[in-house]
């Protein structure tokens, strides 16, 4: 499979890594694909560099992993994306009453904004639950973490399960993309715990069932 990252901050490249070695092609989405930085993270992970618009038209499948406050006015650069799917794991991140909190919630969702901007593609919410450490390598952890994913179109849902099943993790169908109103505040769980309680970023929720 074609897949098109936009976006290699540490989400991104975090994405580019964990699929080092899994039979797809990867294209790296930066503004500047000559950029030491990006040139350095394709040759680590033998991913081809090129513009946003380019990359995203050359993606089978699409990856938005930019930063909340400059998504909108960058994913509309990169064309209607019509039949294409499309991972949102962007969380709309912001400071709310001087603390870092969700900047929408109840009535809709940051997946939902997404697939108002990419009307024609089939967006899929997935990959926001963790930090980047443990989307580029989860082996290590003593079991398979999940990560739970919603969307509106099967087809699209099924072919975001085989990417989080190449990253390692267990793909937990949520439902409709409404559902994404779970996932992210599910997120701010992690970043809490993570960022604020002192459990550090290496850590994971796995779904444990009786065998």
């Amino acid at each position: 499979m074609r897949i098109a990252i936009i976006g290699i901050g540490n989400v991104g490249s975090a994405i580019a890594r964990g699929l080092k070695g899994k039979s797809h092609q990867v294209i790296l989405g930066a503004r500047d694909p000559q950029a030491a930085d990006v040139v350095a993270l394709a040759t680590a992970t033998g991913a081809t560099p090129m513009l946003p618009a380019a990359a995203a038209a050359a993606g089978d499948l699409i990856i938005l992993a930019l930063p909340w406050g400059v998504a909108e006015s960058a994913v509309k650069t990169l064309g209607a994306l019509a039949g294409k799917t499309v991972i949102d794991c962007m969380n709309p991140l912001g400071m709310v009453d001087g603390a870092l909190g969700l900047t929408v919630g109840h009535l809709t969702s940051g997946g939902e904004i997404v697939q108002g901007w990419l009307p024609e593609a089939h967006v899929v919410k997935t990959l926001n639950q963790v930090g980047a450490e443990i989307t580029a390598k989860n082996d290590h952890l003593p079991h398979r973490p999940v990560q739970f994913l919603a969307g509106d179109d099967g087809r699209a849902k099924a072919a975001c399960a085989t990417i989080l099943a190449d990253l390692g993790f267990e793909a937990l169908d949520a439902g409709g993309l409404a559902k994404a109103r779970l996932l992210e505040p599910l997120a701010m769980v992690w970043i809490n715990q993570s960022l604020f309680r002192g459990k550090g970023r290496n850590w994971a929720l796995a779904a444990i069932a009786p065998q």
